[in-house]
Order: structure tokens, then C-alpha cells, then sequence
């Protein structure tokens, strides 16, 4: 360890903490003042064997050249997300596996490309264009419903940047609506179990054993409920994508149930709680800003703008991790095959080297090559969906309503992983 920059454990606890993550303003200092001096840095534990050391990659250079460079940088063997050592153990035990799904995310080639090739089609702009008329009814129905509610008070995560995309991707996956509320808890447990407001299941109060059991029973119901989606989809196929991954086949043979029920799990809770911590922080950056809501309602053409600065300005995943498969120099550090690393999305979108002034909500800034959606062969699936779904969405919003401003304190998840706005308190004005 010789030679080695290592963050000192006071600011190493605030990296893996999810309540720093709720408090944004502190976490981006926190950011800043690592990226200033060592951009690569090792993170390890105060208490031993808590966790495996880690190299904490915070400028966006050295996140670009990881997430680009597959061969070099590994999703396996080790967990693709921040996990201790006690979660890793039981995962083992239970699935055989370090982690608790196996999905598009944790695959490195030759599967990756095999299994991403399989709705990589589904999910590109050309075939998405037939959804737009469903979207733009969703989108309407949703309006209505934050507009019908007796008050000019709304909370938006509640009432419109939760609910719209999780229909969305439920409708895709042949979820009925009767269903969605239950697979809304089964992504909060998975994602959202670090925020005591979110989790629904006590999972605050939990020991880390019994966090872990929890997850795994909601993975498990997750499978269980996709095997019969997948079943009545190869008796019944249509165009969604559900259809489309009931009847893969990979060198001519089906997916593996593990296999399959985790490509259900990924798109079902991917799909829609990071389309939804972007849309309320659009929705945030343009209630704090009057003029800017006009510009865009006056302007139709600035919405892409709005959407591609929001996915920056929240990076709703916020870090994956990567092993090292070959010795290299990163950061000034010398990193040795086997070590593992978190590439942090948040530090790198809010590098002032690549984005001046990168607090600031900026609808124009251009370019804005951001790593919201990662880069290169494990770039977001469902980036254009999440596009499309924003810009929809404030369209049917822009034509509704005449003005928006705070109504009280948003507030922030506790989570390492997705997070987002939980809260947002809004004052609208129909139009």
C-alpha cells in the first residue's frame, strides 16, 4: 500500500454513506475537494473486513476512459455496485452468485453483447416512435390527475415524476396497472432500502443481515411474478418488450430462467425510478427559475436541452463499480489487476474541467457530453425511452400549466446507488 494516495476515513465514510448523498450540496464539496487533489483515491475501512479497499474515480476523464474501455475495466467478479463483505457472503450462499441478480449490468463479453443485442433493437428511436401516442395519453392522464386534485399545492414526485414512468414501463412489460404499486414497493426495496421514507418495510431499523433477506425475498418475488409474464408471453406473444425476452434465444438456446428474470428485473426498476429523478429535477431547476419555465413554454425547442441538463445535473445512478483486469496507471495511481473500483457518476458530471460552472442549471449548455447514461458497450439500454418519456411529459405539462414555484423543502434519497428527489413540494398555476 506503499506510495498510495488513501482518503482519510472521516471523508472515506461520507462516500459510501447514503445519507451524505441526501444532503447534495455537502456530497459535491466533498467531490470537489477530492478531485482537486487526488482524483484516484483509495478507499478502505475503518473496520476490517467491512469491505473491500476501493479506488474512488471522481474526475470525468478517468470515468469516460473506465466505462469505454470493457476489456481493461470488468463488471465481474466483483459486485457492479457498492456492497459489504457480509451482503457479498450472503448473496453467495443464497444464488451462487455475488450479487442477488444477474442481469445485462453485471455481464461483461461475450455474454453482454449477445444478451444486450436481444432488445437493443426494441429500445432504439425508430421502433420507440410507435409509442408515442401511448406516452402522450399516459402523459395527459397524469396532467389531469396533478390538476384534478382540489389544490394548487402538489407534491411532483408523488403525484406525476413517479407514477408517469413507472406506467410506462409497466405498460411495456405487460404489467396491469392493478399490479404496479406492488412492483413500485419491490423497486423501492431494491433501491430505495437505504431511505427509512422509502423502503416501506421497517428496512431502517433492520441489521445488515436482515436488510440483505429482505432484498433477496423481493428479488424472488420479482422472479416468481415474471416467470408468468414470460409464460402467458411465449403462449401469447405481442410487440412489447416482455414478448421479446420470453422468446429470446442465445446460440439457439433460451434464456436461463436466473438469466431471463433478471433482464425482467433491470428494465422493470431501471427503467423507471431514473427517469423519474430526472424529471423532478427538471422540474426542480425550472421552479427555481421563472424566467427559464416561460423561455421553454414560449419555446418548445429548448426542452431537449431541459431534459439532456437535467439527466446531468441529477445523475440518478450515481456510481457503478469495475475491477481491474490488467495493471495500469489511473489518476497518477498505479492500479494492479483485481482491484476494485467505484466510478462515481456524480463527481464526474459536476467536473468543472468538462462542465463550467457544474452546479449551475444550464438548458443551452453545449456540448454536454455527460455520463448520466454511462459510455461505450454498457450505455443505458433505455436511454432514448427516458428521453422520450421526459420530453413528452413536459410537453403535456408546458400546454397545462402556466407557472410553477416552490412550495417547500425538496428533499433528497439516501441511497448510493439510484437516487433522487423523494420530495417535491410545487405551487402550480393552471394555465
Amino acid at each position: 500500500m506503499s506510495g498510495e494516495a488513501i482518503l482519510p476515513g472521516d471523508i472515506a465514510r461520507r462516500v459510501i454513506d447514503p445519507h451524505a448523498y441526501a444532503e447534495w450540496d455537502g456530497l459535491l464539496d466533498t467531490f470537489d475537494a477530492i478531485r482537486a487533489t487526488t482524483p484516484v483515491v483509495k478507499v478502505q475501512p475503518d473496520t476490517p473486513g467491512l469491505f473491500d479497499p476501493f479506488w474512488l474515480v471522481t474526475s470525468y476523464d478517468d470515468v469516460m476512459r473506465i466505462s469505454k474501455d470493457n476489456a481493461a475495466f470488468l463488471n465481474n467478479p466483483r459486485p457492479v455496485v457498492f456492497s459489504f463483505n457480509e451482503t457479498i457472503r450472503f448473496s453467495r450462499a443464497a444464488t451462487g452468485s455475488n450479487i442477488l441478480v444477474d442481469s445485462l449490468v453485471v455481464f461483461d463479453a461475450p455474454v453482454h453483447p449477445k444478451y444486450r443485442k436481444l432488445t437493443q433493437e426494441w429500445f432504439m428511436p425508430r421502433n420507440l416512435a410507435r409509442l408515442e401516442d401511448e406516452l402522450r395519453a399516459l402523459a395527459a392522464q397524469t396532467v389531469d390527475r396533478m390538476l384534478a386534485g382540489g389544490t394548487d399545492e402538489v407534491d411532483f414526485v408523488k403525484e406525476v415524476s413517479g407514477p408517469y414512468p413507472l406506467r410506462v414501463v409497466m405498460q411495456i412489460l405487460g404489467v396491469p396497472p392493478s399490479d404496479e404499486f406492488r412492483m413500485q414497493m419491490l423497486t423501492q426495496q431494491l433501491f430505495g432500502g437505504q431511505d427509512k421514507d422509502l423502503s416501506g418495510s421497517g428496512l431502517d431499523k433492520m441489521t445488515p443481515e436482515q436488510v440483505v433477506q429482505t432484498v433477496a425475498g423481493a428479488v424472488k418475488t420479482f422472479e416468481d411474478y415474471f416467470a408468468g409474464i414470460a409464460e402467458d408471453r411465449r403462449r401469447n406473444p405481442t410487440d412489447d418488450v416482455a414478448s421479446v425476452i420470453a422468446n429470446a434465444l442465445v446460440d439457439g438456446q433460451p434464456l436461463p430462467p436466473r438469466d431471463m428474470a433478471g433482464y425482467y428485473i433491470i428494465v422493470a426498476t431501471a427503467g423507471h425510478d431514473t427517469t423519474s429523478a430526472s424529471t423532478a429535477g427538471a422540474m426542480q431547476a425550472l421552479a427555481g427559475d421563472p424566467a427559464q419555465y416561460a423561455r421553454v413554454r414560449a419555446d418548445r425547442s429548448l426542452l431537449p436541452g431541459i431534459v439532456e441538463e437535467a439527466i446531468r445535473w441529477t445523475s440518478p445512478v450515481q456510481h457503478f463499480m469495475r475491477t481491474a483486469a490488467e495493471d495500469c496507471e489511473l489518476g497518477g495511481q498505479q492500479v494492479k489487476a483485481g482491484d476494485w473500483l467505484m466510478i462515481n457518476y456524480v463527481a464526474a458530471n459536476h467536473d468543472p474541467a468538462q462542465f463550467p460552472d457544474p452546479r449551475r442549471f444550464d438548458a443551452a449548455r453545449s456540448p454536454n457530453r455527460h455520463l448520466a447514461f454511462g459510455a461505450g458497450a454498457h450505455q443505458c439500454l433505455g436511454l432514448h425511452l427516458a428521453r422520450l418519456e421526459m420530453k413528452i411529459l413536459f410537453e403535456a405539462i408546458l400546454d397545462r400549466v402556466a407557472a410553477v414555484e416552490p412550495a417547500g423543502e425538496a428533499k433528497r434519497a439516501s441511497s448510493t446507488f439510484v437516487g433522487g428527489l423523494k420530495t417535491l413540494p410545487l405551487k402550480v398555476t393552471p394555465a
